[in-house]
């Protein structure tokens, strides 16, 4: 009879994660629709689908779904938005996730392809919504900003390159410090980033649009921040990529690299594992690296001083130009 029940609970173990897509794409249809906009106040799924013209039956059905993973309350025949919901899913939230929700919604149709990538290695690019991308990159940083930049700390920085900064989450909060900021990213990603910037009235912060691989980055950089870059770059590209970088730094200016951690047996924790097989599927040579062979990258460039500090998920290196 133990044994039994042993199995039983790793049965329902092993059920959480192969029926975890279950909630995963309830929630991604649900952003997609806006349902949680239409929740701030209780609402019946008749009224609900009214206003989404959508199957009542099936709009119920799926109201009753989100309900039961803890995202709406519903109370005599109404639903309205959980505490949860209120906070990270109606647009204009302070926190606001809808657009990471946007974007992982695109990740869904290539990561659907990964039985084809682990044959060939090469990654199926079917979808790709870059403002959900761009913005999704806003949606959370923009909790975790201000601990990155204090942690940084911007004692002695004049001038400072956020190097692929995407749509300027901390270019603004260096700007605030009174750093001369230069954010660099293509030219799409930059044109968010300038509305990002407009929107929150920053006026030290200058935009150079090119590829980080091949362009010029500019030079003279007290403070170089590269936040999670590097993962979608081979081992290669980031060797030639950290030269440039380098170059650019004035002397005893430094680097930041921010990335997910990952230990050296390249598992744990799950989050950096499970972010390498997004690199796989979304990327030519990318995946998740550790802070050691970050470090030994840099120890190779000739930076010196390297340090690595763990913030939650994820991982600072730092390392100076001594020249």
């Amino acid at each position: 009879m133990g044994g039994i029940m042993s199995a039983l609970k790793e049965a329902g173990e092993l059920r959480k994660l192969w029926g975890g897509f279950w909630a995963s794409r309830v929630l991604l249809t649900a952003n997609n629709y806006r349902i949680f906009d239409y929740l701030i106040k209780p609402q019946s799924a008749n009224a609900i689908a009214k206003k989404l013209k959508t199957n009542l039956r099936a709009t119920e059905i799926l109201l009753d779904a989100i309900t039961g993973i803890g995202l709406l309350k519903k109370n005599r025949g109404k639903y309205a938005n959980a505490p949860i919901a209120a906070k990270f899913l109606v647009r204009g939230s302070a926190y606001y996730h809808g657009d990471i929700l946007r974007h992982a919604d695109s990740l869904w149709q290539n990561w659907s392809e990964l039985d084809k990538t682990i044959k060939t290695g090469k990654p199926i690019r079917k979808a790709h919504d870059h403002e959900a991308f761009i913005m999704g990159m806003h949606n959370i940083a923009s909790l975790k900003v201000k601990s990155v930049i204090k942690t940084i700390g911007s004692g002695g920085v004049k001038t400072a390159l956020d190097l692929g900064g995407g749509p300027g989450t901390y270019s603004i909060e260096m700007a605030k410090k009174g750093i001369d900021v230069t954010l660099f990213d293509r030219p799409e990603t930059v044109k968010i980033a300038r509305r990002v910037v407009k929107k929150e009235g920053i006026k030290n912060i200058n935009f150079i649009e090119g590829d980080f691989i091949c362009d010029n980055i500019g030079r003279g950089y007290d403070l170089i921040f590269a936040s999670q870059i590097l993962h979608a770059l081979s081992e290669k590209d980031n060797l030639h990529l950290l030269k440039k970088c380098k170059r650019a730094l004035n002397k005893c200016g430094r680097i930041i690299i921010q990335e997910f951690h990952l230990l050296k047996d390249r598992a744990h924790p799950q989050q950096g594992a499970l972010f390498s097989v997004n690199m796989l599927v979304n990327t030519d040579g990318g995946r998740s690296y550790s802070p050691d062979e970050m470090k030994s990258w840099l120890s190779k460039i000739g930076f010196k001083k390297i340090g690595i500090k763990l913030m939650g998920e994820a991982v600072l290196v730092q390392a100076f130009n001594l020249r």
